[in-house]
């Protein structure tokens, strides 16, 4: 099948719920994935920051393979190696003690959520339940990870939402100051927020928000679905900041391409997680755990941290010299191999993302205004000179 083939089934069949780019792709290797025309693009986005070590990385393939002929799924009422294997893997190499598997990073979210209001049941706080976030984040589609994004857009149609969520602007400690009472169960952020416009904070910021989450007596949970898994140049992004949360989660990079969310939680915290009140059929599956430890194992093994901190520091150099030089940008922002170029003069990204996919480069976009990158941990400065000269092009074109 062709391209036009594959689109033309894909709009009989699947449900529109995706403004999609008019090609499709069907092979990856590395930094490179081909369409079903055969033409190539060096894929800058990554699945959206998901193949953090490029497309069928040998040790992940070859895991999932040999798993697949071991054993695909059984219920979570038995112990699975793959899955125990990748939970110590997890809690040796962050602040966890425990760890819940999922699916997905929206279902990661809610199980935070839900444990931080079980963890204020169980103390005897009954009163707890509000859940803050702030506005321009993005923390999930189901109805209450919907409720706790603060994009009003995401949400039209879907009312009645559930109750007991309020938004504060990102990065303001005056309002979060006012907003945290005796009813705030938790506070729940991203360390970068990715879908609002690769937004930082200030230096401080989430060492203030620990510091007033401890005063007050609410749970911190930080949202790394994007963010982790070496994303920013450390394996978690709170890192960089010296801040440890209760729960924090991911999913993304965690398996190397395959589906699995987890969340991350203190010994304290985890422990109100009792049997019965959280599950999901296929968390932690033998088939997707199997590839998130080899992931995992790979990124520790190849120093792909050290090289995204590395290229990450060229790419927004590069960055900053379009957003100097051109009219059409004014700010390239980020950490590691997150990194968004805001462009100017009412500009829609999605032209510019169009532009680079006929120039053989996948990129994408985050908020109203930002152009992302958010390339496989494995890319090079050779493929970033690239991609920097073919913006410049696209932009100068305009």
């Amino acid at each position: 099948m062709n391209n036009a083939d594959i689109i033309a089934l894909g709009e009989k069949y699947v449900m529109n719920t995706y403004a999609r780019f008019p090609i499709a792709l069907v092979r990856g290797e590395g930094m490179s994935v081909w369409d079903a025309d055969g033409k190539e693009y060096l894929d800058f986005l990554a699945g959206i920051a998901v193949c953090n070590l490029g497309h069928c990385h040998p040790k992940v393939s070859s895991a999932v393979a040999a798993q697949a002929k071991t054993l695909f799924h059984v219920s979570n009422l038995y112990h699975t190696e793959p899955q125990v294997r990748l939970a110590k893997w997890l809690c040796d190499h962050t602040f966890a003690d425990k760890v819940f598997f999922c699916n997905s990073g929206a279902e990661a979210n809610e199980g935070a959520i839900k444990l931080a209001r079980k963890i204020c049941h169980d103390r005897g706080e009954e009163g707890r339940k509000t859940i803050i976030s702030a506005t321009m984040s993005f923390h999930g589609r189901t109805l209450a990870t919907l409720t706790a994004t603060g994009q009003e857009k995401v949400k039209k149609g879907f009312a009645p939402l559930p109750a007991g969520f309020i938004h504060i602007a990102y990065d303001d400690l005056d309002a979060l100051q006012k907003a945290v009472d005796v009813n705030t169960a938790a506070i729940i952020l991203e360390p970068i927020q990715g879908e609002g416009g690769i937004r930082m904070p200030s230096p401080g910021y989430l060492q203030a928000v620990r510091k007033l989450a401890d005063e007050r007596g609410a749970l911190l949970i930080f949202d790394e679905v994007q963010t982790g898994a070496g994303r920013t140049g450390a394996f978690l992004a709170c890192e960089h900041e010296g801040v440890t949360p209760d729960i924090a989660t991911m999913a993304k990079g965690l398996g190397g391409g395959a589906p699995i969310g987890a969340v991350l939680a203190t010994e304290e915290a985890a422990k109100s997680f009792t049997p019965g009140t959280h599950a999901t059929t296929f968390g932690g599956n033998p088939l997707c755990a199997a590839a998130a430890l080899a992931a995992m194992e790979a990124m520790e093994e190849e120093n792909i941290i050290g090289n995204c901190r590395e290229m990450g520091k060229h790419l927004l150099g590069k960055l900053e010299k379009i957003a100097e030089s051109s009219p059409r940008a004014k700010n390239a922002r980020g950490r590691g191999l997150l990194i968004g170029l805001e462009l100017e003069g009412g500009i829609s990204p999605a032209t510019i993302v169009s532009a680079m996919m006929a120039k053989g480069f996948l990129i994408g976009s985050a908020g109203e205004s930002v152009l992302r990158f958010a390339p496989p941990l494995i890319v090079t400065k050779d493929q970033i000179d690239l991609l920097a000269d073919a913006l410049s092009s696209a932009l100068d074109s305009l």
